[in-house]
């Protein structure tokens, strides 16, 4: 049974180097990855891509012989992508039981009212992949309440279009001690807290906005969000390898992975973390990790790294050149699938 994750998110939000990242990450503990670029606007991806929607169509060939902008463009391609589904069909089968990252467009059309996206993961369910879906925010979002409000309600529209298991994921967590101070901890906003406390904020952000009509409609937003009681976020500093780990086994536990997939053999301490059923970051406060005292945990993880990195140059040096192939994950054989892809004409 194939599993993979559904990466969307808001321009900006870090999709392709999370996708970028995660592969890498995966790699490292032993599990097979693959990659699968589902925007035909990128034609530049930092990460071996197995398969690539510019085989099928892009955007500068719509928008050149459909006249459309650049948005219609986008969604256009997604409708091309569901009706030749044979397309994708075919080149997954030909990475067979690989974990698939998606690495979807940036537009929230896509993922809030737009079905062709939809529609598509309806029909690889079918053919029993296990999806999760990764919904990326920048956390900068979290310095202005207007837009961590905007995310809120965007990410709940996600969950409910896509109906698939939801994860939400502040990326760029590394950068948010850099910002102005927030009114709250950071577990207020992880954790999705009592909306009326940020109200006070919201209505200083914008002093124009200040009358009693307008804090009826916040205060409506907060309900509404608050009654659905949905939301939650996961933090991620996609060049953190802890931060990166727990995330993968919140992934694991939302997807069925962690109840059939089998990890790699190379004993290193992400590996044996990620073959563990708890997590180094179960426990730590985010608030202490990457605001309090950033700095001091930035040391400790580099020494507890150039600490295993020691010592497994030490057991290949003591144990001879084989033992060191032994150390290193099997790179999978290169192979053609083969597929040749036409586009569909009216």
């Amino acid at each position: 049974m194939p599993f993979g994750q559904l990466v969307v998110g808001s321009p900006g939000a870090g999709k392709s180097t999370y996708c970028d990242g995660m592969h890498q990450f995966l790699g490292a503990i032993g599990r097979q990855c693959s990659v699968v670029n589902l925007d035909p606007a990128n034609d530049r991806t930092n990460y071996p891509c197995a398969l690539d929607i510019r085989d099928l169509v892009t955007l500068e060939e719509i928008m050149s012989d459909d006249r459309l902008g650049p948005n219609g463009g986008i969604l256009y391609a997604l409708e091309q992508l569901e009706y030749n589904f044979e397309w994708l069909e075919e080149g997954l089968k030909e990475l067979g039981e690989d974990y698939i990252l998606f690495d979807c467009p940036g537009q929230v059309e896509i993922y809030t009212h737009h079905t062709s996206l939809r529609n598509v993961f309806y029909k690889l369910q079918k053919m029993g992949y296990r999806l999760v879906c990764v919904h990326l925010s920048d956390s900068f979002c979290l310095t202005q309440p207007s837009l961590y409000i905007s995310n809120l309600l965007l990410a709940l529209r996600a969950m409910l279009q896509m109906d698939l298991p939801h994860i939400n994921v502040l990326t760029k967590i590394d950068k948010i001690s850099q910002y102005d101070p927030l009114p709250f901890n950071l577990d207020f906003y992880t954790e999705v807290q009592d909306l009326s406390y940020l109200i006070p904020s919201l209505e200083a952000e914008a002093p124009a906005m200040r009358s009693e009509q307008f804090a009826r409609l916040n205060q409506a937003i907060a309900d509404l969000v608050s009654n659905f009681g949905l939301l939650s976020f996961e933090v991620l500093a996609v060049e953190n390898k802890r931060s990166m780990m727990h995330l993968l086994r919140v992934i694991d536990r939302a997807g069925g992975y962690v109840f059939g997939g089998a990890e790699g053999t190379n004993d290193t301490i992400w590996q044996v973390a990620m073959r563990n059923e708890s997590s180094l970051l179960d426990g730590q406060d985010p608030q202490d990790r990457w605001i309090d005292n950033k700095e001091y945990w930035d040391e400790v993880e580099r020494k507890e790294e150039e600490e295993q990195a020691r010592i497994q140059a030490a057991k290949a040096e003591a144990m001879g050149d084989d033992a060191l192939d032994a150390l290193l994950p099997t790179p999978a054989p290169a192979t053609d699938s083969g597929i040749k892809v036409v586009r569909k004409k009216k």
